[in-house]
């Protein structure tokens, strides 16, 4: 046998045993890579705001991938990405204690950024009654949700998330949905 075959079948039987491990351990990979981080504090704000687990972790996952202190470029804060002056209005509104005057500190406080993400998000979903547009609106703002629906450029009902007209948002709410359908394989 030539060398030429002989590499083929070496890189060839790699394949092979990487698909295997892979079948075989598929869940445990995925679990890596799809965490259940801080699982303690999202259980509460889970209940107390009604929004599934598997959903805020989707979205942490999307925001931040877990990092903690993440701050984006467009300032938004924290593990669940939010950007101050959502913050200060979602804990006026539902008497979240939090320092106002020191709400970049207060959103990189886990608690605290999942406990105010969770019920912003819980606000979204009451507001717009479905996952979709509600992610949307996480994204890009209610102001402008609201005048996509408006100008019936997306459907209230969230049926034609493809017609979300910035890439960055239609993107992020496929991933977002993408990545909670594998949190509930994952996990129920």
């Amino acid at each position: 046998m030539n060398k030429n075959k002989k590499i083929l079948i070496s890189v060839i039987i790699v394949i092979l045993i990487m698909i295997l491990i892979f079948v075989l351990f598929k869940d445990n990979i995925l679990k890596s890579i799809y965490p259940k981080t801080y699982s303690e504090i999202i259980a509460t704000y889970s209940e107390e705001y009604s929004v599934e687990e598997n959903l805020i972790y989707a979205v942490i996952k999307a925001e931040s991938n877990f990092e903690s202190k993440a701050v984006s470029n467009k300032s938004a804060i924290g593990i669940m990405q939010i950007v101050e002056d959502t913050a200060i209005d979602v804990a006026k509104k539902n008497n979240i204690d939090i320092d106002t005057e020191n709400i970049k500190e207060e959103l990189l406080d886990i608690d605290n950024n999942i406990n105010i993400g969770t019920k912003y998000l819980s606000t979204l979903l009451n507001q717009y009654g479905n996952i979709e547009v509600a992610l949307a609106a996480y994204n890009a703002g209610i102001g402008t949700v609201n005048n996509w629906i408006e100008k019936q450029i997306i459907k209230a009902d969230g049926s034609d998330i493809e017609n979300i007209p910035y890439k960055e948002t239609n993107n992020y709410v496929r991933k977002i949905l993408r990545d909670y359908d594998i949190y509930n394989y994952l996990y129920g």
